[in-house]
């Protein structure tokens, strides 16, 4: 599908403005001051996971922005000065014919540009002209990545989902494994695969990184969030893959963070030739009460445009839908769910429904102390790696490796406490 000359992969223009949430319009003032005291990770470790996989050369970057954010209204400017600095080098670098240089450079500026894209909850200028930037960005460094990087448009609902698909390096012909890789409420596909040392294409496993209904360019293009629209989305998802001569169809796995823990969840129920499901960072909890009503109000608001809705009340009613209930009964396949003990946006005793109600093997791995972004503790540190485990527990699934059902508990010693499920 060109994106030049197919109307489904045209962004979208909206002219209802932006969501409506009460506790956001009339405490703008305490999020403003909550950013000042605590800096841009005040809700989330946004600066620590988009770091990541740009490696140690952007830490200066997210040195700068963390010091430039002192309140919402700084947050797109900060990322996109950083871009723009980024794309300049990268063509600098190019036009020297430092190749190497300059694909890296258009990779931390397409990062950068898609989380300018974050405070905007609308089609407007602004969103759409940093959509703009980061999808050419992204498509220079693809030009000039060590590994084969295609976009990808898979036709749903009249228009498409967005994609980027990526081959491992070593890759020499014949069929691999892939995952489907599904980000968080706050992430997006650019992401999804690091600069170098990817966890999964360094053991020879290609991902479809996607922005699926609802996720940050899906929206531009104009393809909301549903939960019936997740369980229509794997379907195409996978018909795609089966249809390339380098995926072995027999080995389609799925993975999810955060809000991705959901998607990925209803993507894998209503799509039987998924052979696993991998998530963490969990969002569970069917209806949202916490992270729609009692966390930081930009959670909601930010949904609210992911769901092309900008009433609260409409939203409120609409929420009720989010649920994986009905949905994950008919998830036969493994299922690892990665958590912290200290879950602040989703009660893991809705995970634990949920793990529940699966039919096939599962494992519920639980980290001493850690909140919902699972890192960054004594657990994550001397115990299992979370991505790493991640990694090598869906590598042992395509391998057809038996898994029995278990609760891990990971305590801060590193030590692994194992009962059954």
């Amino acid at each position: 599908m060109n994106r030049k000359t197919d109307v489904r992969a045209a962004p979208v223009p909206d002219s209802r403005g932006e969501p409506h949430v009460r506790r956001f319009d009339e405490q703008r003032w305490v999020i403003d001051n909550i950013i000042r005291a605590n800096g841009i990770d005040w809700d989330q470790p946004r600066s620590v996971y988009l770091n990541a996989p740009c490696g140690t050369e952007a830490n200066a970057d997210f040195a700068g922005i963390r010091e430039r954010v002192k309140k919402m209204g700084d947050i797109g400017p900060a990322f996109e000065a950083v871009a723009r600095r980024r794309e300049a080098k990268a063509q600098a670098a190019e036009q020297e014919g430092h190749l190497v240089t300059a694909r890296d450079n258009y990779y931390m500026a397409a990062i950068q540009w898609a989380a300018a894209q974050w405070p905007y909850d609308r089609n407007d200028a602004p969103n759409l002209f940093c959509n703009e930037r980061k999808r050419a960005c992204f498509a220079k460094y693809a030009g000039l990545a060590d590994h084969t990087v295609e976009p990808v448009w898979i036709p749903f609902e009249g228009r498409a989902l967005p994609a980027w698909f990526h081959l491992p390096p070593s890759y020499k012909g014949g069929r691999v494994p892939v995952v489907i890789n599904v980000p968080g409420m706050d992430s997006f596909k650019e992401a999804a695969v690091s600069l170098a040392n990817d966890r999964f294409l360094a053991r020879g496993v290609a991902v479809l990184a996607i922005d699926g209904p609802g996720q940050y360019e899906a929206p531009v293009l104009g393809v909301y969030f549903s939960t019936d629209r997740w369980a229509a989305a794997g379907k195409p998802i996978v018909d795609w893959l089966s249809a390339r001569p380098e995926v072995d169809a027999e080995k389609i796995g799925v993975v999810g963070t955060s809000f991705g823990s959901f998607f990925s969840t209803i993507l894998a129920a209503h799509e039987p030739r998924v052979k696993a499901c991998a998530v963490m960072s969990v969002c569970h909890e069917p209806g949202g009460e916490t992270i729609f009503q009692q966390a930081c109000p930009t959670f909601k608001k930010r949904f609210m445009y992911m769901s092309g809705i900008t009433d609260e009340a409409e939203f409120d009613t609409f929420r009720k839908s989010i649920t994986w209930e009905g949905h994950a009964q008919r998830i036969v396949s493994p299922y690892l769910c990665v958590a912290g003990e200290c879950e602040e946006l989703s009660p893991l005793e809705h995970s634990e429904r949920l793990l529940a109600a699966l039919g096939g093997p599962k494992r519920f791995v639980v980290y001493q102390e850690s909140r919902h972004s699972v890192g960054n503790v004594a657990a994550t540190n001397l115990g299992p790696f979370p991505t790493t485990m991640i990694a090598d527990w869906m590598l042992d699934r395509f391998a057809g490796k038996p898994m029995p059902s278990e609760r891990w508990f990971v305590r801060s010693t590193g030590l692994i406490e194992k009962t059954a499920m």
